[in-house]
């Protein structure tokens, strides 16, 4: 064939991207599965966050193994539809889902022989989504520890939500005042809120900061048949 033809330039070019295409499918494939384990993994990593236990040279896996007792699927009227597989709820397409169709992961942990329930939560922040976890003790009001990160916040601003100076002062806040759920207010540096447990937002993050706000009230909310029993 003549190699300054046309033709052999058409036909070259096409096996090239051909055998690129196939390339970059067969490591695509080859690192999924790699992929899904490290998503996997950091969930467990948030998870033990909110729950104060630290993983640094530490197995994740085993301790979250350790720790977490029950991956319980609940719906909204706190009945537990599943003792497993809660782990494996989306929470973003269960918040797209009407109230009552839900299903609502809960997590089950036992740290250092004392029960916590850990809820997770998903919201928005100023420039794209923020989530977290919030773990309870097992009076299902005081707060023992919150996990907190976001997909593109300002940094300096907005993303210190994923800092433990923002996230210290969750610890032992309450959930409920006189018996019924009120959420835990995040206000303006130096402001308060009357009536709920509060505390300050992220100074120069106003709109990440009123997004953590929502995201606690509407996350918890899902979860009022649970705490009240």
């Amino acid at each position: 064939m003549n190699t300054n033809s046309n033709t052999y330039t058409v036909i070259y070019a096409s096996v090239v991207v051909i055998v690129v295409a196939f390339l970059m499918a067969f490591v695509a494939a080859a690192l999924k599965d790699k992929q899904d384990e490290n998503v996997v993994l950091d969930k467990k990593k948030q998870i033990l966050s909110a729950l104060n236990v630290d993983t640094k040279d530490k197995d994740p896996a085993q301790l979250y193994k350790d720790c977490v007792k029950y991956e319980y699927i609940l719906n909204a009227k706190g009945d537990t539809l599943a003792e497993e597989g809660g782990f494996l709820i989306d929470v973003k397409v269960e918040n797209s889902k009407a109230l009552d169709e839900r299903q609502l992961p809960l997590y089950v942990c036992s740290i250092n022989g004392a029960t916590k329930y850990v809820i997770p939560m998903r919201g928005a922040g100023l420039w794209g989504p923020i989530w977290g976890y919030i773990a309870l003790n097992d009076d299902k009001n005081t707060v023992f520890g919150v996990y907190f990160s976001h997909e593109s916040e300002t940094p300096g601003l907005g993303a210190e939500i994923a800092t433990d100076k923002f996230k210290m002062p969750f610890h032992g806040k309450h959930i409920k005042q006189n018996g019924s759920f009120t959420s835990i207010a995040v206000v303006k540096p130096d402001k308060t809120a009357e009536g709920l447990d509060y505390v300050d937002g992220v100074s120069g993050g106003t709109m990440t900061s009123q997004g953590v706000n929502n995201m606690l009230k509407e996350g918890m909310g899902q979860y009022v048949e649970f705490l009240k029993k």
